[in-house]
């Protein structure tokens, strides 16, 4: 009879990984941000767990997309008041907060409950080359297909 196995909390091993978004398409890094912060690329990956490791991204606002994306796409946000639903376009809100586009797109890819919260928080988003997470000794992650 086979059993399933499921890793214990502490013999979960987390990496760092550092991802240059620069010329990066929008939509195909988170995808593969997700994977990584949801642990999908470790054969030890449970659905039900946070396995996955830590991503800090760099130079978000470098990032492309195809299209007319930039002035097509629009975010929204409400400030729970009568008439407070505010729109920015794409272009807007790289300009004004360059880390928020890549987050939304990685957020919305992940899932809705507290494990999806959970991994969120394991996202670092930058919008320029320099970050914080030196001592932890990024590893450099490349993606297929590039």
């Amino acid at each position: 009879m086979y059993k399933t196995y499921t890793p214990s909390p502490t013999e979960i091993n987390r990496k760092w990984w550092i991802v240059d978004a620069e010329g990066q398409t929008l939509g195909r890094l988170a995808s593969q941000v997700a994977l990584i912060l949801r642990g999908k690329h470790k054969p030890s990956y449970t659905p039900n767990l946070d396995t996955g490791d830590f991503v800090v991204i760099v130079n978000a606002e470098k990032i492309l997309v195809t299209g007319s994306r930039m002035d097509s796409k629009i975010y929204y946000r409400h400030s729970k008041y009568q008439g407070g639903l505010t729109e920015i376009t794409l272009r807007r809100q790289l300009e004004r907060f360059p880390t928020r586009p890549i987050e939304a797109a990685i957020k919305g890819m992940l899932p809705k409950n507290a494990l999806g919260r959970q991994v969120f928080s394991k996202l670092k988003v930058y919008a320029g080359p320099a970050h914080p997470h030196e001592a932890q000794k990024p590893q450099p992650l490349e993606f297929k297909g590039e």
